[in-house]
């Protein structure tokens, strides 16, 4: 898969600028489910990780329950036997340490470009938060270790591919899990690239050596497409409200109306979503003298604006409802213990399908539709604004001297070979299924394909919000001397670049893209309006 290059604040390249920070707050890890709030602390932020205690009571007492079956003459699945296929091989006591070592070993097959730091934090924390339920039967000492590779700010190197999002995301936690072992590569707090082993001595950390199906236990979940499920619902919060600006500054910018946007209006369709766009719409567009110039009917004999104006509520309110109905199955996936077998709480040992992704799956495809749509209606306000024949009144591409300049003319192009990129990747990678393992895992998930292409529709999203915001910015200006609504005159304060005659136009593009990417043309704007949900 051909990814995009990372925003920055939306999916930083492993390096030092990432690295986690030694200061920083704690994140508890219990019995209780984690928060997508403590996924993106400890992915994004360097918070550290704490098992409380009545964690580590649970999971020794599970691990009395592997001991146990590992003396049993009877073959118990991960404990004394082979894996997947070769499940039915009873594996005799001298060789159960060599069966961990090689299953992390031949698992750890991944291949193509390096993960970035915050994707495999995530996954990390959260094959820490299953283990920490005392449902998997590792024991405590390997969990702390895990702890204390994470907290010492050491990342193995995950490579792009390796995972059918079924049986877990079993590469990319083999890597990890290796690296545990004090193999394989992994980068430091400084984001260098080191031997495994160097880099845990360095931090203080011994290799653990693996038993009974500690192996088995470290790599079985779906944490990798769960952590960048919870990172792309962080950046959608911030990206929606980001998206109701821009598309209240082009309103305004556009001479469209506002009138469609009231709250009567938008109550006899009530999806909370749309209700809560126009409401933004309505706190950017307050105060607007650019609007109050042509509220005069028999000035202005336009009866109803293009849809890409007036139906904004209703694209950015259903892509709200489907973030919550996503929120809503990355709050269940926080809940889980996924492993198998699974130690129950009864005390028995019990295989299942708790680990195939396709919960998640689903949802990650789901929004990677969400997010072109959302590009794709952003995209063809820029373009409107460039376009005289549609832009009423303002000079052709927004040029200085059209002819002679170009104005925003490409910025377009760019923006619309990004939504071309984004219609390709909202093609679901969910109903493809490629059967592995001699036919034993014969239906799989590809959540994890589904969250890398997600990864990179969220960064083409970032983008093309950015040049329409961008471009907005440029036509507000050229009303003037009519003056902007307080929201957007902050906006552009907010934003690089002013008319006047062609210049070097990507600098200010990708200070535009930050901008966005970082949230700081966010809360500059909700200085004004107050919080935008």
């Amino acid at each position: 898969m051909r990814t995009m290059n990372p925003s920055p604040g939306t999916a930083p390249t492993a390096g030092p600028e990432s690295a986690p920070n030694p200061a920083a707050p704690v994140v508890e890890v219990g019995i209780g489910a984690l928060t997508i709030h403590d996924v993106v602390a400890v992915a994004k932020r360097g918070a550290h990780v704490r098992i409380s205690d009545e964690s580590l009571a649970a999971v020794a007492a599970s691990r009395t329950t592997i001991e146990r079956l590992a003396d049993d003459a009877v073959a118990h699945y991960g404990v004394s036997t082979g894996f997947g296929a070769l499940a039915t091989r009873h594996i005799p006591v001298d060789l159960r340490t060599q069966l961990q070592r090689s299953l992390v070993r031949s698992h750890a097959a991944g291949s193509g470009p390096e993960v970035e730091r915050e994707v495999v934090r995530a996954l990390m924390l959260l094959r820490v938060s299953t283990l920490a339920t005392g449902r998997t039967g590792i024991r405590p000492e390997t969990l702390q270790a895990y702890v204390g590779m994470l907290n010492a700010g050491i990342t193995p190197v995950v490579r792009e591919y390796g995972s059918l999002g079924c049986s877990g995301d079993l590469a990319p936690l083999a890597h990890c899990a290796l690296a545990l072992t004090g193999e394989g590569t992994v980068r430091d707090r400084r984001g260098e690239e080191r031997n495994a082993a160097d880099a845990l001595r360095a931090a203080g950390l011994s290799p653990v050596v693996l038993r009974e199906k500690e192996g088995l236990a470290l790599i079985n979940g779906t944490d990798g497409m769960l952590g960048m499920l919870c990172l792309a619902i962080d950046d959608l919060h911030r990206l929606l409200p980001t998206a109701d600006i821009a598309a209240a500054m082009s309103v305004e910018g556009l001479l469209g109306s506002d009138d469609v946007f009231a709250a009567d209006l938008q109550a006899l369709r009530p999806h909370p979503g749309q209700a809560t766009s126009a409401a933004n719409l309505r706190k950017v567009l307050r105060a607007s003298l650019i609007r109050d110039s042509h509220r005069d009917p028999e000035a202005c004999t336009r009866v109803q604006d293009a849809y890409s104006l007036r139906c904004h509520p209703q694209v950015a309110g259903g892509a709200r409802d489907t973030l919550t109905h996503a929120v809503a199955v990355a709050e269940r996936e926080l809940a889980s213990a996924i492993d198998n077998p699974v130690v129950t709480l009864d005390g028995r040992v019990e295989s299942n399908g708790n680990f195939h992704g396709a919960p998640v799956a689903y949802v990650l495809d789901f929004l990677a539709i969400v997010v072109a749509d959302l590009a794709g209606i952003s995209e063809r306000r820029t373009d409107r604004f460039l376009d005289p024949a549609r832009n009423h009144g303002l000079p052709p591409f927004l040029a200085e001297d059209p002819g002679v300049d170009s104005g925003l003319m490409i910025a377009q192009y760019t923006q619309a070979a990004i939504v071309s990129e984004l219609k390709r990747l909202a093609a679901p990678a969910s109903v493809d299924s490629i059967p592995s393992s001699a036919m034993q895992e014969d239906h799989v998930s590809m959540g994890w394909s589904a969250a890398r292409k997600l990864r990179t529709a969220i960064d083409g999203l970032t983008r093309v919000i950015a040049i329409e915001l961008y471009t907005a910015a440029r036509g507000i200006q050229l009303r003037a001397p009519l003056a902007p609504a307080p929201a957007s005159a902050v906006a552009i304060a907010a934003l690089p670049g002013r008319p006047g005659p062609d210049r070097f136009l990507s600098p200010e593009i990708e200070a535009a893209v930050t901008a966005v990417a970082t949230g700081d043309l966010l809360r500059a704007v909700e200085q004004v309006t107050g919080p935008l949900a």
